[in-house]
């Protein structure tokens, strides 16, 4: 059983609550989202394992989780990088999103903290957690994302919206 990090909307820790309970019941949680880059400028996705008990088989960013306890977030998201997409990069901090999606019969409800970094080196996917992974280009991400958004993950698309009209993602 994983606990994660209840919180308030301003991110102040005000408890822990079993994971699938959080997303069942909706609960505001701490979470962290990590878009990798390539010197091209495309971006990182991976298709979620079919497994997944939320977002199986759908296209989403990097790799995102939840730190299970407080402290240096940036060393819990780099290990979590590293245990879904088996590589490990820098990252930078580019921001806090606080939304809320549903997905199938589960919510999300996430003070997301928001991490870019830049790769250019192999990808070896942990299997349990993926099932593939793709470099895109912002162009052709946007214009599939537009024809056939129901093939990412609700949070994804939430998430890169918000990135977009900030100019963070251009």
């Amino acid at each position: 059983m994983i606990k994660i990090i209840k919180v308030d909307k301003e991110d102040n820790k005000t408890g822990e609550i079993e994971k699938l309970e959080a997303h069942k019941k909706g609960i505001l949680h701490r979470a962290f989202s990590i878009f990798i880059f390539n010197k091209k400028g495309e971006m990182l996705l991976q298709k979620r394992a079919d497994e997944k008990y939320h977002g199986g088989g759908l296209w989403s960013n990097t790799c995102c989780s939840h730190p299970t306890k407080e402290g240096d977030i940036v060393n819990q998201a780099k290990k979590r990088l590293i245990e879904e997409m088996g590589f490990e990069t820098e990252l930078e901090k580019v921001g806090l999103i606080n939304y809320k999606a549903k997905v199938g019969d589960l919510t999300e409800n996430e003070m997301d903290h928001i991490f870019f970094g830049t790769y250019r080196g192999s990808v070896d996917p942990n299997p349990e957690e993926v099932s593939d992974y793709r470099w895109v280009s912002i162009s052709d991400l946007e214009k599939e994302m537009e024809e056939d958004p129901e093939k990412f993950t609700p949070w994804f698309k939430i998430i890169y919206t918000k990135l977009k009209k900030s100019g963070q993602i251009k």
